[in-house]
């Protein structure tokens, strides 16, 4: 009877559990698809190596050059930014306070809770900095709120490949008269360098896709910006924009974006298992 018992649960678990995962594989599948089809037909080359014309997307004519441009500079920077800020603190806390842990899991700690943070919070908090020193808008604002929002992501994937590090091979390092700064840069660092592609990907991937923290600090644009000191736009922020349009055109172009923000992502997201699985078996 007990026996007749654990096995109907088990069986229970198994389809519930494969259902789950069936429904969340279709509800992809279903979000891909209503992008796909909405915008292949909307998306050309043309549509790509163009700026919109018109102003703020009102107009018929033209692309999303502007939204693509403003997207990889603000993504590449805040990611080059965000490695510069995370890879010292991802090294202290695995040679400096390996021996602490107490110390090393209330960092941790703090930084997970800096990566639940809704990253409009982030957008609000730099856009009442901005306010009460008289800034504008610009690219310079918005990647430094992107960099200082993907940092705690990018400094936690950082430090789960560093803790893989055996601690004999620092003592190690210790023992043949190595200080701590020299065993984080010349061993640690080595060693663990090809993993942090997977943490650099990452990164990139919320960077890119996100809306809410340039929201009120990158500004919006017709045009590829020249400067850090300009504005810029998003591809996040170009499909809010234009999904609002009453214009048909508009709201293809909308969808033609949606769709390529998608492409970079599944991009983004295959190439960063492709990684980690590499790294695991090297």
């Amino acid at each position: 009877m007990r026996k007749g018992k654990k096995r109907f649960e088990e069986k229970m678990f198994r389809y519930l559990s494969a259902g789950i995962t069936l429904f969340i594989v279709f509800l992809l599948l279903h979000i891909i698809w209503s992008i796909a089809s909405k915008g292949f037909a909307a998306l050309s080359w043309q549509m790509i190596t163009d700026e919109p014309k018109g102003g703020f997307y009102f107009g018929k004519e033209g692309g999303i050059l502007n939204a693509i441009a403003g997207s990889f500079y603000l993504a590449v920077a805040a990611t080059i930014l965000s490695f510069a800020i995370s890879l010292p603190v991802a090294l202290f806390i695995n040679v400096y306070l390996r021996k602490y842990p107490r110390r090393a899991n209330a960092i941790r700690f703090f930084l997970d809770v800096l990566w639940g943070i809704p990253s409009i919070v982030y957008g609000a908090f730099a856009f009442t900095i901005m306010m009460f020193a008289g800034l504008r808008t610009s690219l310079i604002a918005g990647i430094i709120t992107v960099a200082v929002m993907i940092a705690p992501i990018m400094i936690r994937a950082m430090d789960e490949v560093l803790k893989t590090i055996p601690i004999g091979l620092q003592e190690a390092a210790y023992a043949l008269g190595a200080t701590k700064t020299e065993t984080a840069f010349h061993i640690f660092l080595r060693k663990a360098l090809p993993a942090f592609a997977t943490a650099i990907l990452l990164a990139f991937g919320r960077g890119i896709g996100d809306a809410a923290s340039v929201l009120f600090t990158t500004g919006f644009t017709d045009y590829v910006p020249s400067s850090i000191q300009e504005p810029a736009a998003t591809l996040p922020l170009a499909i809010f924009f234009q999904l609002g349009s009453p214009v048909k055109e508009v709201q293809s172009r909308a969808y033609a974006a949606a769709l390529l923000l998608t492409i970079i992502i599944l991009v983004v997201s295959v190439l960063t298992r492709l990684l980690n699985r590499h790294t695991r078996q090297s």
